[in-house]
């Protein structure tokens, strides 16, 4: 992982507000980056007992963007809008994230075109009886135009 200070994560997702899921980034290199959520009462979607797994789709995706955020600011350019395209066997084995849980949330890239379409391992795990168990997994396909406002206007910059 690379040895460099990571900003915040709000700095580092196109989003803004309560829309950032993930509480910070833990580490960073090139092809990886893992963040951290904690779950609790104020969390977005959250019920009395937790977060739904469903939302980790959501978590990964913005570990994506932060990972694309953050090589982006690296080289001197703005954090720019992604796509979440979709998932492969998203798997989960639990029904929510707990309430207290701190989750961590883990990306690869696997396969990054220069049209931007890419595509990601990842992975969310948590401590539980000082054992690494990990809750939910899946690959995570995204696209991220050249021009977000041209894309959204033609479609063709794909």
């Amino acid at each position: 992982m690379m040895s460099v200070d990571i900003p915040a994560v709000s700095e580092l997702l196109p989003h803004s507000g309560h829309m950032v899921l993930l509480d910070r980034v833990l580490s960073v290199d090139e092809e990886t980056l893992c963040a951290e959520v904690l779950i609790h009462a104020g969390s977005v979607l959250a019920g009395a007992d937790g977060v739904g797994a469903w939302v980790g789709i959501e978590y990964m995706a913005q570990a994506i963007a932060a990972h694309a955020g953050f090589h982006a600011r690296q080289r001197g350019q703005p954090v720019k809008v992604g796509f979440l395209l979709g998932s492969r066997k998203y798997e989960s084995t639990v029904p929510l994230f707990a309430m207290g849980s701190v989750l961590q949330v883990h990306v690869q890239r696997a396969l990054q075109g220069d049209n931007g379409l890419g595509a990601f391992e990842c992975r969310i795990d948590a401590q539980q009886d000082g054992r690494t168990l990990t809750l939910a997994s899946a690959t995570v396909t995204v696209f991220q135009p050249d021009n977000v406002n041209e894309f959204l206007k033609d479609g063709s910059a794909v």
